[in-house]
């Protein structure tokens, strides 16, 4: 096939951080791939699910993170070079069995990519994954531009293949969609399989294996410390008397500080792109050349830590700065705060730029689209339900129903918590919860909660949005998306076959747009008791256009203004609605056709698409 990223060692390319993560495994020779997406990281097995066709690998897309990393570590165990990506949170699922892999150890080489969010564009908590590869003993590359992170991919798995032991690449959403000029290497041949030989006392980590395994893994990561200090992705540069040592995109952040203020020989620095273990021994140096030091790093000060202990360990007379206005431990790092900050320390006065605040811009909060079903059943639970009920949420599109008038959450914690935390909470409130969860979060982590939920006897309703793929991380497959679509790829699984062989007694079905059956519906499941399920079928309506090619020929138009009209903007409030002069008005080029709000108010009526 005829793909930029199968091309030639010595082009160069225009690519996403993600899509060279795809490159540098490729030229790896990557065997297998396993997933389960989530922003930032979703363009990686998306990009390789394009390339499928070459056969250089194999690719699959897991039901949620700790399966993604269990297939991935058995693929490694038999041998084969493996990829598994996520986003950070997703490692928190996956850590029960990566913390056991690093005692392990996996012969065909493993590295698990954690693509974390510092700022929280896309996720419940901006954690700093590089305590993973403290916790867990793993060595640990950043990169900071495209470029690196092919580098740095390619590298990391063949560092995992050569030490038999998992390695951690940890991104920021920033690398991961910034995009880039890549050089690219050569391609070569897939790796080949290493045997696997049978050995208990280091595969079966029972008691007494893993106390023997321990003292191997501290052994491990004091060899990947002499690695890191000949590491080529930790460099040094200048001859000053102020240092400036970096990690991750703080790197690339640096770079234009001083490009912008004509810096460079004012400054000497330490880029560290392989982040852990530390290279002590060239940071002991550097900092032994420099009189007063700035650490940069996103997120967590553990870096900055560091080289404050191994100050304090030899004695170094020199003012280490870190953690402290502007440069704090929330969001993301920016030109502007690292200017101030460097500007401070080497007395120099820094001008805002730009002169222009993020806060002075207009907001355009996140949204459901128009023509989602999900707003449909939203609205139909606060008709009947109120705010007699509580809302328990989860992590998908349908999230953004917290928002008014909608306003169908109260709360959330993580993948597939709705079910088992609105459990809780009706336990011990004894108040009516309803729980949402989506299709591809039920496979998740959804199950467990309901066969909790059916074992114990609570007393919910279970509300599962089911539009036919893994809408919000970008129309992924996953096991209950139709087999028309899956084809030879993967096998459906029918949710509500699953949801009644689970001991559910009451279990209804409707379409989403449907607002009378809905309605009715959720009024009989009032009144009742226990463990109930309604399962909402439509599909996404992105997903309905562009894979399941279905257009709606209709769209809605205001045919009376006044207060019906009103009432139905105030309430329902879909994308498509807007104000002109004359009143309600709906977008024609926004408006999915799903005729919802013809069933909710008599003032909107429907006509062909184009026509007045």
């Amino acid at each position: 096939m005829n793909h930029p990223l199968l091309g030639q060692a010595g082009e160069r390319h225009l690519l996403l951080g993600n899509e060279a993560i795809v490159r540098g495994a490729l030229e790896a020779g990557v065997n297998m791939v396993a997933c389960y997406p989530g922003t930032p990281s979703s363009e990686v097995p998306d990009t390789l699910n394009k390339l499928r066709a070459c056969q250089r690998f194999t690719l699959e897309y897991s039901v949620n993170e700790k399966v993604a990393l269990e297939v991935g570590g058995g693929a490694a165990l038999a041998g084969a070079l493996t990829l598994v990506t996520m986003k950070h949170v997703g490692v928190n699922v996956a850590a029960d069995p990566l913390l056991t892999m690093t005692y392990t150890g996996l012969p065909g080489g493993l590295v698990l990519l954690s693509a974390d969010d510092p700022g929280c564009h896309a996720s419940q908590n901006e954690q700093d994954n590089r305590y993973y590869a403290r916790f867990a003993s793993m060595p640990c590359f950043e990169p900071a531009n495209p470029q690196e992170a092919k580098d740095m991919t390619k590298a990391a798995l063949l560092l995992a293949r050569e030490t038999q032991q998992p390695v951690l690449l940890r991104t920021t959403t920033r690398i991961n969609h910034m995009r880039g000029p890549v050089t690219f290497g050569p391609l070569g041949e897939p790796a080949p399989i290493v045997p696997f030989s049978r050995n208990v006392r280091r595969f079966v980590p029972v008691p007494a294996t893993a106390r023997a395994r321990h003292p191997m893994l501290l052994q491990h990561m004091e060899d990947m410390r002499v690695i890191a200090e000949k590491s080529p992705f930790n460099t040094t540069a200048g001859n000053a008397k102020v240092g400036v040592i970096a990690s991750g995109v703080s790197r690339a952040y640096l770079h234009d500080v001083l490009m912008a203020h004509g810096w460079e020989g004012k400054v000497r620095v330490l880029e560290l792109g392989m982040t852990w273990p530390l290279p002590e021994q060239k940071i002991e140096l550097f900092m032994r050349s420099v009189h007063a030091l700035l650490v940069l790093e996103e997120g967590e000060p553990l870096v900055e830590a560091e080289l404050r202990c191994l100050a304090q360990k030899q004695g170094l007379p020199l003012a280490i700065h870190g953690k402290h206005d502007p440069l704090t431990r929330l969001g993301e790092y920016s030109t502007t705060k690292i200017a101030e900050a460097l500007g401070a320390i080497l007395d120099e006065k820094v001008e805002n730029a730009c002169g222009l605040h993020c806060e002075e811009l207009p907001q355009r909060p996140p949204n459901l689209c128009a023509g989602c079903a999900h707003r449909s059943a939203f609205y139909a639970v606060r008709q009947i339900f109120g705010d007699d009920a509580m809302y328990s949420s989860d992590i998908g599109c349908y999230t953004l129903g917290v928002l008014p008038p909608l306003s169908g959450a109260d709360f959330a914690f993580c993948m597939g918590s709705s079910i088992s935390s609105g459990s809780g909470f009706a336990h011990v409130s004894g108040k009516p919860v309803v729980a949402f969860i989506g299709d591809s979060t039920f496979f998740h982590s959804g199950l467990t909660g309901l066969a909790n939920a059916v074992f114990n006897r609570h007393n919910l309703l279970v509300v599962i949005l089911d539009n036919g793929t893994t809408a919000m991380t970008g129309h992924q497959p996953n096991p209950g998306v139709s087999a028309e679509v899956l084809g030879e790829q993967a096998a459906h699984l029918d949710i509500e076959a699953i949801v009644k062989s689970m001991g559910v007694a009451r279990v209804e079905k409707v379409r989403g747009y449907n607002q009378k059956a809905l309605q009715r519906t959720l009024e009989e499941l009032k009144g009742q008791n226990g463990v109930r399920v309604l399962l909402v079928e439509e599909p996404c309506v992105l997903f309905a256009r562009r894979t399941l090619k279905k257009a709606r020929t209709q769209v809605a138009f205001v045919a009376e203004q006044g207060e019906a009209a009103e009432k139905c903007l105030a309430t329902f409030a879909c994308q498509a609605f807007c104000k002109n002069a004359e009143g309600v008005a709906v977008d024609e080029e926004l408006c999915a056709g799903c005729m919802v709000c013809m069933q909710l108010s008599p003032a909107f009526k429907a006509r062909k698409r184009g026509t007045e």
